[in-house]
Formats: structure tokens, sequence, C-alpha cells
């Protein structure tokens, strides 16, 4: 016997300076529909969506984040349209926020579009599009590419 989860509950993000990811996170997090639910001088916690995402600073400010060490590598949310993905390309320009790449398709799924970006300590943040059930779908297959 085994379950079906039911989306990600919560991702837990440490950061070097925690005053400077709030000011990013609180520009980001509530353009992407996520709600504030709990802010200390320890945390910064949103959710929406079937999404939780904490912020709270690292208790090692020597070490720096890497997408290739160990650990998480970069998350993703999912958008609802291809049109939301433009939309935060534009709110990220206005803003200053670097984008890595996009908004631009992406080889892994037909119809994959997708917006790259970084936050103060270098943690990427994606925001894609698949039409459909993307990789759910038993005719669009997971095409490798890059590292994965």
């Amino acid at each position: 016997m085994s379950i079906i989860v039911n989306g990600i509950a919560h991702i837990v993000l440490s950061v070097k300076d925690l005053n400077k990811s709030k000011i990013f996170y609180k520009n980001i997090l509530p353009f992407l529909g996520l709600k504030l639910i709990q802010e200390s001088e320890k945390s910064l916690y949103y959710v929406g969506a079937r999404t939780g995402v904490l912020i709270q600073e690292s208790v090692n400010k020597k070490l720096l984040y890497s997408q290739d060490n160990i650990g998480l590598h970069h998350f993703c949310f999912r958008a609802k349209s291809k049109k939301d993905v433009y939309l935060l390309s534009d709110h990220l320009i206005k803003n200053n926020i670097r984008i890595i790449r996009g908004p631009l398709d992406g080889p892994w799924v037909n119809g994959y579009f997708y917006i790259l970006f970084e936050d103060p300590d270098g943690i990427r943040i994606e925001l894609n599009f698949i039409p459909g059930q993307g990789v759910l779908d038993s005719t669009n297959k997971f095409k490798e590419s890059g590292n994965y």
C-alpha cells in the first residue's frame, strides 16, 4: 500500500542575511500569490497554492550557497499560463532582480516555458508553465538536457 502526496507543504531556505532576504522575498512571494503567514526576527513564512516557503537565517554565515553543493539545486513554482511567466519577467526587470535566463522555451518537455532568477544568496528560483498535464501526459515525454 502507498500514499499519494498532495504537493510540497513547505520548503525551508537558510539565508546569510535575513534582513536582506526579507526585502527580496517580500517583493517576490506576494507577486506569486503567496500570503505572509508569519514574520519574526528569525524567519519569514509565506503560504499559497498548496506551497509554503519559510526563510530563516543560517547559523553558519561563512558558508556560501552553491547550486553544485549537496542539497538544493533550485526550486520551481508552476505558473497557470505563459503570460504569468512574462509578467514575472517584467516584475524582475522592474525591481533589478538578477535573471539567469528566460523567459524562454525549455527542452525538457513540449511546451515547457520558464524564467530562472536568483535571490540575494544566489539561490535559484524558477517559474515555469507547461500546458496540459506536462510530463503526466502520456504523449509528452521528459527529455534529458544539460545536467538532468
